[in-house]
């Protein structure tokens, strides 16, 4: 009586690892995020939100003579040109592009998003070309009222971004990243209101309801 032939090894963990990996792609219940995702929309959003805020930072930082104003100034421009280079990268992961013909804030649309893109089209928080212009303008403590009171404002954007990315996604590395951006811009704005009050000012009116 002939034995059976045996499947070769390498068939068996070839077929494991298959079993194995469609087992984790239905329990995680995802695999890469497509192009419309929150994941995406959040990650393209950020990183052009991100880019305007180290903008502003280095605008800041080669006119003041203030320390905090300038340790701050250097604080953001780190902290979140690392953060966008994380945006990317995911993007990239992703096999998706940086950039897309979506509105703004598109992401957030039906999910009770208050703070969508504005009328001008720009995402909460984000300083409009006028504004940018008065803060290359300025100069001394006016430069650094203007600074802080935009700075604030962008942050809150910020943190309604973050909080809307904690509501629609469930990828751990986006959680992970959105709760870090939250308790780290409202630390910051913390920061910038004793700032103003400092100079005798005080903050925009605020965008977080």
């Amino acid at each position: 009586m002939e034995k059976p032939a045996r499947t070769p090894l390498f068939a068996v963990v070839a077929v494991l690892a298959l079993a194995a990996a469609a087992l984790l792609f239905v329990l995680g219940g995802r695999g890469a995020p497509g192009d419309t995702s929150p994941e995406a929309g959040f990650a393209r959003d950020m990183a052009t939100h991100h880019a305007q805020a180290v903008d502003m930072s280095f605008t800041i930082r080669d006119k003041t003579e203030s320390p905090e104003i300038s340790n701050l100034a250097f604080d953001i421009i780190n902290t979140q040109a690392n953060q966008r280079g994380m945006f990317l990268g995911w993007l990239e992961q992703w096999g998706l592009t940086q950039s897309t013909d979506m509105r703004p804030m598109a992401w957030m649309s039906g999910h009770g998003h208050a703070g969508a893109a504005s009328s001008e089209g720009r995402m909460p928080g984000l300083a409009s070309s006028e504004e940018l212009t008065r803060l290359r303008a300025a100069q001394g403590a006016e430069a650094e009222v203007l600074f802080l009171q935009l700075m604030i404002r962008h942050h809150e954007g910020g943190v309604e971004m973050a909080e809307g990315a904690l509501r629609l996604s469930d990828r751990e590395e986006v959680i992970r990243m959105a709760r870090k951006i939250v308790a780290g811009q409202k630390g910051e704005i913390k920061l910038m209101t004793d700032m103003l009050a400092h100079r005798d000012a005080k903050p925009l009116p605020s965008i977080l309801q």
